[in-house]
């Protein structure tokens, strides 16, 4: 069997963590099958290359940024590689360049477009170990491409389903996917399984085991990914297509995003199009906006509130004072301290009242709602920052018990 193994930032953050991640892979090997690790860049190196950077050029571009980044990961495979070397396996570590992973040329958040699977297979045929880079590839141009925070989940799905491997595991720091975040969040429960779904708008609300474009190529290419702890290496959590009901579950987790910011638009005249042409204006500045709320403001005219990541705030306002004279509103208001909290769960469509629920903790915990934004299987709210960690204890108190 092939096993396509991950292992985070935390997992080789220093030497004896890589030796045990090296004594992980040393296990799966010995035991017969090839194996593929990918790993991330050790601990906080990507921050303090960030670090670096900026002392030199606070602005440097993406381009330079992104050889500059991908050097963590190199560092920590040709560490992982030297571990098993010790221990006597035969092991090669290699770059995204390396293995032929091909990308589109959108530096810092590239996109996998395809991978050349002949280098590993080769060395695979040679029983070697190949440890992998994550985070990275190169573009039409031969230039280095990373693929985002989170990028070498993406990485060891996309290699996982070049190579149609039989198992894709992703260790981390925790034993698994979790109601909520277990070390913030007294009596929250390790999920057995969870739905692509689910896993995927938990990772795009917040929750951070998994990144959530990972997932959606998981579920393209019908990835079966389980998470577990680099730790103990007990079961984790396995993330698939359809999993076995659990009745009394109506959510499967709850998620909190503190990068987020809220923008209003006030003033805007009460005219068809106007909301056409402001989100327009952010859409071709590649501003990702989430929850909307329109309400009528004084004069006849309109309030139009909407939250984007915190780190587009500036461009976000850059793009409203520019269309201020298109569209013609009164002024911005901009609060970046507020948090996004969310519940995810495909038993939600089935079961009345899981709103009323939600709102009734946050409303025992005394904490005020900004906006709200559902869909069949989320919803989620807008609160005060210093609130949010409250509002999910309250939030996993009402649902799961303590």
């Amino acid at each position: 069997m092939l096993y396509v193994l991950k292992f985070g930032g935390s997992s080789v953050a220093d030497a004896e963590k890589i030796r045990r991640v090296a004594g992980i892979v040393t296990e799966v090997y010995c035991e017969g099958h090839d194996v593929v690790a990918v790993v991330s860049a050790q601990g906080d190196t990507t921050d303090e290359l960030i670090a670096k950077a900026e002392e030199i050029n606070p602005r440097p571009s993406k381009r330079e940024l992104d050889v500059l980044l991908s050097t963590g990961e190199q560092i920590a495979a040709a560490l992982t590689a030297m571990a098993l070397e010790k221990i006597g396996l035969p092991v090669v570590s290699l770059t995204g360049r390396q293995i032929g992973i091909n990308t589109n040329s959108a530096y810092g958040a590239a996109e996998i477009k395809s991978i050349s699977e002949e280098r590993i297979k080769n060395e695979l045929d040679r029983r070697r170990i190949v440890i992998i880079a994550g985070f990275q590839g190169v573009n039409k141009f031969d230039d280095i491409t990373t693929l985002g925070r989170g990028g070498s989940d993406t990485t060891a799905v996309a290699v996982a389903a070049a190579l149609h491997a039989d198992k894709c595991l992703i260790y981390t720091d925790v034993e698994g996917i979790y109601t909520a975040d277990p070390r913030k969040v007294q009596g929250a429960r390790k999920l057995e399984e969870i739905t692509y779904d689910e896993m995927l708008e938990l990772a795009s609300l917040g929750a951070q085991v998994l990144h959530n474009r990972s997932v959606e190529m998981a579920k393209r290419y019908g990835i079966c990914i389980e998470v577990r702890s680099t730790c103990t290496g007990a079961p984790g959590t396995i993330v698939k297509e359809v999993v076995k009901p659990v009745e009394e579950m109506k959510i499967s987790g709850i998620a909190k995003d503190g990068d987020v910011a809220r923008i209003a638009v006030l003033g805007v005249p009460d005219e068809p199009g106007m909301a056409f042409k402001l989100f327009r204006a952010l859409a071709k500045a590649k501003i990702n906006v989430d929850i909307i709320l329109q309400s009528y403001g004084k004069d006849g005219t309109n309030d139009i509130s909407f939250t984007v990541a915190e780190s587009d705030v500036k461009d976000a306002e850059e793009v409203m004072e520019n269309c201020r004279e298109l569209i013609g509103f009164d002024h911005l208001s901009v609060n970046t301290d507020v948090a996004k909290v969310s519940i995810v769960g495909a038993g939600m469509i089935r079961s009345s009242g899981i709103a009323a629920m939600m709102f009734e903790a946050l409303y025992d915990a005394k904490i005020n709602i900004h906006m709200i934004s559902t869909s069949e299987i989320k919803i989620s709210v807008l609160i005060d920052e210093e609130r949010a960690d409250t509002a999910v204890s309250a939030i996993h108190g009402k649902f799961f018990g303590n």
